[in-house]
């Protein structure tokens, strides 16, 4: 099982924050898979039959968007997701085909709005954190390039380095695979969203593994914060 923990400089920098983890086993990764496409187009007309009459403005205060905006607002950025939420209610786009474990955690991210990453637990070393930067932190980020923290972000680490942060996203060293068979889920919650949001959200992607692989066997579900 991977040991996870909070810092309390994350604790004293971002009060009423929340994380979570959510450590998976006996998983499978393939291309596609038939169950969870059905799952993803029903969420998709769900989506839109409940917010499709919503104008953007109006989206834009939906659940806990509100929450995230405030946090990347104040490091002169806008939250990703949103984006992706208008996208498929708003303007009729079918969420991408990726592999099944990224695809279970993206729909889980557009049902809750929750900022979520993937990692493959055998490339994680040692015990993962969450932390907040002082901005000398550096890692690869997925698409392969050299990314420096900003001060007061949050960011999650294990032994090796930063494995991903709210504002650049996941590594390059530790995501999911074609071959994983063991995976860590990892979410950030701003204030004003609380952990049983974060607990929530987790539950739906352990049912979406689930959906691929039956027998995944949960190993551990951690919340810190709230």
């Amino acid at each position: 099982m991977i040991a996870v923990e909070a810092s309390e400089a994350w604790r004293g920098r971002h009060p009423g924050a929340a994380v979570g983890f959510l450590e998976v086993s006996d998983v499978r990764n393939p291309a596609e898979h038939a169950g969870l496409e059905a799952r993803k187009r029903a969420l998709e007309t769900e989506l839109r039959e409940r917010l499709g009459r919503l104008e953007r403005k109006a989206l834009a205060q939906h659940a806990v968007l509100p929450a995230y905006a405030a946090y990347y607002k104040a490091f002169q950025k806008t939250y990703h997701v949103q984006a992706q939420l208008e996208s498929v209610v708003l303007k009729g786009r079918a969420l991408p085909s990726v592999a099944a474990l990224v695809e279970a955690m993206f729909m889980a991210e557009l049902k809750n709005l929750l900022l979520t990453a993937g990692h493959d637990a055998a490339a994680l070393r040692g015990p993962v954190r969450v932390d907040v930067a002082a901005g000398d932190e550096r890692y690869m980020s997925l698409r392969g390039q050299p990314q420096m923290l900003k001060p007061g972000d949050m960011f999650m680490a294990d032994e090796e380095g930063v494995i991903s942060s709210i504002l650049f996203g996941p590594d390059q060293r530790t995501p999911i695979q074609a071959s994983t068979t063991h995976v860590l889920f990892a979410v950030y919650a701003p204030a004003g969203i609380g952990a049983q949001a974060v607990d929530a959200h987790l539950h739906d992607i352990l049912e979406l593994v689930r959906v691929v692989a039956p027998s995944a066997a949960l190993e551990a579900l951690t919340v810190f914060g709230g």
